[in-house]
């Protein structure tokens, strides 16, 4: 996996034009086309699917966002055994599987939703990390499963960093990762002084899950950077 600093990507200027941020319709459109392209790489993986959000009592698609559900941890054991996942050596198991684990380690699973932010104009990272028992994971559970590179940059690049907020949709407490600085590094990244349009939509969010994917210690798969959608 290629490690990108954030933080070095807003240094290298901000002469684009277009200011790095997504609309609501664009961050619909390019929703879809993620969800759609990781199926398309591999099927056997955990799935995006988009929430719609209901709006005074009505379920609309014109609002929502994309989850991705029970994605689970290895113990310290497994790590050295296991192969193609979200997480780096992560081996995924099914809820039979789960209660049958054990003793010794606990098995952890995460929850990410990709919401818009509206005052940001930017995607934004949720996730939540629980035990095979449903107990909730603290601050410091999380960070003991975050892999080095991803605990270096949360803990040194201003641009990528951790807090606790109320999701704004199930009204819970959630970590995220925080937007600030999001527009200055995707415009850099998405590429052009204007990206085409369709290169700007469709794949917005790949290149914005390459980043803070890694910061989570999610795996993106590479195929999933091959802008073939």
């Amino acid at each position: 996996m290629v490690i990108i600093d954030v933080s070095l990507l807003v240094m290298m200027g901000s002469c684009c034009s277009w200011n790095g941020a997504l609309s609501p319709d664009d961050f619909n459109a390019s929703a879809v086309a993620l969800a759609k392209r990781w199926k398309e790489i591999d099927a056997t993986l955990p799935q995006w699917i988009w929430m719609p959000c209901r709006r005074l009592g009505v379920l609309s698609n014109a609002e929502g966002y994309l989850v991705l559900e029970k994605v689970y941890h290895p113990s310290r054991r497994e790590e050295q055994n296991s192969d193609n996942s979200c997480f780096p050596s992560e081996e995924l198991v099914d809820d039979a599987t789960l209660v049958q684990s054990n003793n010794e380690d606990i098995m952890h699973a995460y929850d990410f939703h990709i919401v818009y932010s509206f005052s940001y104009r930017v995607p934004v990272l949720y996730f939540r990390g629980y035990t095979s028992d449903g107990d909730p994971l603290n601050l410091d559970d999380i960070e003991k499963d975050l892999p080095p590179y991803s605990f270096k940059i949360l803990s040194e690049s201003k641009w990528t960093f951790m807090t606790q907020e109320e999701h704004p949709y199930l009204s819970r407490p959630w970590y995220m990762l925080h937007p600030c600085g999001t527009s200055d590094w995707m415009k850099l990244l998405v590429g052009g002084d204007e990206p085409r349009e369709d290169l700007k939509t469709l794949h917005y969010l790949t290149a914005w899950l390459s980043v803070v994917g890694q910061a989570v210690g999610l795996r993106i798969p590479i195929e999933l950077c091959h802008k073939s959608l």
